[in-house]
């Protein structure tokens, strides 16, 4: 007697009922990029079908994902102004705190999370505080992280997701936060984020590519694994509330590595790198665009409980609204 897996694989409703896992629409969450100005909506060329907006252009991306059901979005800024010590990052009146204020007073049940970070601010476009010789001071740049999350929760924010790297950083803005009154804002780690170069279509969307060197020393080798669960244990001990992998198809070993090591849920940040890719390969006929569905379910099938990728506005409007099962 031999195994006969292919009986339950001989139509589409004994497929779907052996199906393990599933996409869902309520375990997405959609990046959106905010840039200072009026009445602007302009695709980002790296990017097809993903735009920056001003804030008075908010309204109609946060509507239209509200109509197909995605209800979770990812805030980046632009800013007008950039300084060395990112003020507008933590400024009250910065881009962010008007985009979630704006976006809370359009629909005050989405969740809004809010990407914490310098590069996008500061006019060199590294992720924190420099010396004289263009180092970042890790411990310096901790107390900034905390001040943007105090000014993004005061303003509105959801959760806060420090994507710096700095060590320390989790536990600087969860006493922070908890110090303003704050205890109930959760916190998602980019606990494993590695040096990539699948980030390149986004640091175009930003404008946050670093003006020299680069960032390998303080986010992670590429070629390491055994660190990720360091980087991890260490933002669950300082108190995060979601650990993340990121980017997510290169690193699926390290989403299933999570999976079973630690008991937290897992976001895996599907990359603008990965999203052009694969829209690309789409657009030349390499590939069905069934590919992309395909790959955010080996994001899920690998362990993440939820995704932050380009594809979810696009998926949600194939799904008409309805959770993918």
């Amino acid at each position: 007697m031999f195994y006969r897996g292919r009986r339950l694989r001989e139509n589409k409703t004994s497929r779907a009922l052996m199906r393990e896992h599933h996409l869902r629409l309520d375990q997405l969450i959609y990046p959106i990029f905010v840039v200072s100005g009026e009445n602007i909506k302009e695709e980002i060329s790296s990017l097809e079908g993903v735009y920056r907006y001003s804030v008075d252009r908010l309204r109609e991306i946060i509507e239209e994902m509200q109509y197909y059901g995605i209800n979770a979005c990812i805030l980046f800024g632009i800013p007008e102004h950039k300084d060395v010590l990112a003020s507008d990052a933590y400024d009250d009146q910065g881009i962010i705190q008007q985009a979630v204020r704006q976006i809370k007073q359009i629909a005050p049940d989405m969740f809004v999370i809010g990407d914490v970070c310098m590069c996008e601010y500061t006019d060199h476009g590294h992720c924190g505080i420099l010396n004289e010789a263009g180092q970042v001071l890790n411990d310096e740049t901790l107390a900034y992280l905390a001040k943007i999350s105090v000014s993004y929760a005061k303003n509105g924010m959801d959760m806060v997701a420090p994507s710096a790297m700095m060590d320390g950083q989790i536990l600087a803005i969860r006493e922070a936060l908890d110090e303003h009154g704050f205890k109930h804002i959760p916190i998602m780690g980019y606990s494993a984020k590695y040096a990539s170069n699948y980030y390149g279509p986004f640091r175009e969307a930003a404008n946050s590519a670093p003006s020299f060197g680069n960032r390998a020393g303080y986010q992670m080798d590429a070629a390491n694994s055994k660190e990720a669960m360091r980087e991890i244990a260490a933002d669950i001990e300082e108190g995060a509330d979601i650990i993340m992998v990121k980017p997510a198809l290169a690193f699926l070993d390290i989403v299933k590595e999570a999976q079973l090591t630690y008991d937290m849920p897992i976001c895996a940040y599907n990359v603008s790198g990965e999203y052009a890719m694969l829209k690309s390969a789409v657009k030349l006929g390499l590939m069905k665009e069934e590919v992309i569905e395909e790959s955010l379910l080996a994001i899920k099938r690998a362990g993440a409980d939820m995704i932050i990728t380009y594809f979810a506005l696009e998926l949600a409007k194939k799904w008409k609204g309805e959770p993918h099962v």
